[in-house]
This record gives structure tokens, C-alpha cells and sequence, in this order.
């Protein structure tokens, strides 16, 4: 029974590392532009499939992941200089709207380029299964973690130490304040979601050998990524990672030891509990300070 824990453990933590890094892409767009982007879950589905097809095209695989993170910034980029920009003034049930048409257009572009069928990405080495006790370990797991750690790491460092992340952390804040002394705001708000674009590729890259991935991979995923963000404190980065991580684990142990058919719905029912008994989230306040 241990090890089947264990094994669930193991599960759960790969997962809910994806959705941290979608969580974690949600509340870098929403501190920054108060926009909750539902086209987040298309990021990922981006970077996996342009990284599939760079490297069947040819590509050198570092390279095929590198230019698809690439693309995924970009295509980010464009959401927000054709879309999130020109809307600025608008409501935030309008931008919420704008997000949804643009996570369809997405997905409808990807349909027409990649077509219906499911498609994989070899594994980063050779994919040996670790054995701990009679639990396994596959490589690409730790590779999901550890990537995971790193851009998190990164994405605090760029916000806590660079001119350009306190810019943005400005923005957030004030965006007349930040616009008076300088801040060029529609430059960060489109770093911003280039950020957030690069985070979601980088997820879709880590978890696509061990999960797969096809056009429409990107909406469950930004579902539960949205949830993370809620469970850890909408507005609070490290709380989205603790929420991505606390949801992947609640969501592995309940399809191992209730039943696999309810996985999915695990992750709303504990959402709408956390939204009943904590509105603000388990690591957030009413009155928190965006960081």
C-alpha cells in the first residue's frame, strides 16, 4: 500500500508541475493586464505540437524545442498586440470573452495545420524506469520536475532582480503611476505574455513524451491550470505553483484510490470548495499585494 501511494505521489507531483506552470502563466497575465487569459491551456498545446513537427521535419531536437518555445512566444505576443491591446479600456467580462474566441481560434488553427490525430515526442534520454521499492520512475519524470523548478526559479529571479520583471510589477500596481515616470506599460504588458507563453510551451515540451498531445490537449490543461491559479490565490505566483502541485497530487490519489473516471471532476469539486471556504485562495488574502 505504501508503494502504491508512493507511485501515486509520483503521479500526481509530474502533473500538478504542469499545471503550476500554467497556474504560474495565468497569474503573470493577470497581475500584469488584469486579464484572465483562457487561451493559456493553447499555449501548451502550441509548444508541443511546433516542437513535434520541427523535429519530424528535420529540426536537431534541442533546436526543434528551442524554436518552438520560440513560437509560442510569439504567437503570445500576437494575442496581445491584436487582441488584449486595441481592448484595453473594456470590461473584464469582454476581455474574458476575447481570450475564449482567441483559445478557439487557436485551436482551430491547430486543427487545420496538425489535423485530429494524437502525436508524441520521443523522450530527453534513454526512457529506463527507476525502480524505488516497487514503485517506478521514468526519466521524463524527473525531467518535469526539475524543468518545472528551474522556471519557476527563473520567473521569481526576473521579477525580484531585473529592471524589466520590476517594471512589470509596477505596471501591475499602478499602470498611470508606472506610465509617469517612464515605464513604457504596453512594452511590459507584452513581455508579460511572451512570459506567460514561453512558461505554457515549456510545459507542453516537458510533459508531451510521457502524456502526449493533440489540437485540443490545451483545454483541459488551461482548465486545470485556471484551478491551480484559484487554489493557490489568484494574484499570487508561488501560490499558483503550490496550488498547480496540492491539485495534481489531490487529483492523482483520488483517480488511484476512488476511481479513474472521476479525475477530471476531482479538480472542481475541490475547486469549488476552496471558492465556498476561502474565496481569495488557500495562500491568498482580499487585500493581498500582487507579486
Amino acid at each position: 500500500m505504501t508503494d502504491q501511494l508512493f507511485q501515486f505521489l509520483i503521479s500526481g507531483i509530474t502533473v500538478g508541475s504542469v499545471y503550476a506552470l500554467v497556474g504560474l502563466g495565468f497569474t503573470i497575465i493577470y497581475n500584469a493586464s488584469d486579464v484572465v487569459n483562457f487561451a493559456q491551456g493553447e499555449f501548451v498545446m502550441i509548444g508541443a505540437m511546433s516542437a513535434i513537427f520541427l523535429y519530424r521535419a528535420g529540426v536537431p531536437y534541442p533546436f526543434a524545442l528551442a524554436a518552438a518555445v520560440l513560437i509560442t512566444m510569439a504567437v503570445g505576443m500576437l494575442l496581445e498586440k491584436l487582441a488584449i491591446e486595441p481592448a484595453k479600456n473594456a470590461s473584464v467580462v469582454t476581455t474574458i470573452i476575447i481570450t475564449i474566441g482567441a483559445s478557439i481560434f487557436l485551436r482551430g488553427a491547430a486543427l487545420l495545420i496538425w489535423g485530429k490525430d494524437i502525436y508524441g515526442l520521443p523522450p530527453f534520454t534513454k526512457d529506463v524506469p527507476i525502480s524505488i521499492g516497487n514503485a517506478t520512475l521514468l526519466p521524463q519524470n524527473l525531467y518535469v520536475m526539475g524543468g518545472t523548478a528551474l522556471a519557476v526559479l527563473a520567473v521569481r529571479y526576473f521579477f525580484d532582480k531585473t529592471i524589466t520583471g520590476k517594471a512589470i510589477l509596477a505596471c501591475s500596481c499602478n499602470r498611470k503611476a508606472a506610465s509617469l515616470v517612464g515605464i513604457n506599460v504596453n512594452r511590459m504588458l507584452l513581455i508579460a505574455y511572451g512570459i506567460s507563453a514561453l512558461l505554457g510551451a515549456i510545459a507542453g515540451i516537458l510533459v508531451t513524451p510521457i502524456t502526449y498531445t493533440s489540437y485540443d490537449s490545451g483545454v483541459m490543461l488551461g482548465l486545470k491550470g485556471f484551478c491551480a491559479a484559484i487554489l493557490g490565490g489568484m494574484g499570487s505566483s508561488m501560490g499558483a505553483v503550490a496550488g498547480g502541485l496540492l491539485l495534481g497530487v489531490i487529483e492523482s490519489l483520488g483517480a488511484g484510490i476512488i476511481s479513474s473516471g472521476y479525475k477530471d471532476a476531482i479538480a472542481f469539486v475541490v475547486i469549488l470548495a476552496v471558492l465556498f471556504i476561502r474565496p481569495s485562495g488557500l495562500l491568498g488574502s482580499a487585500d493581498a499585494e500582487r507579486v
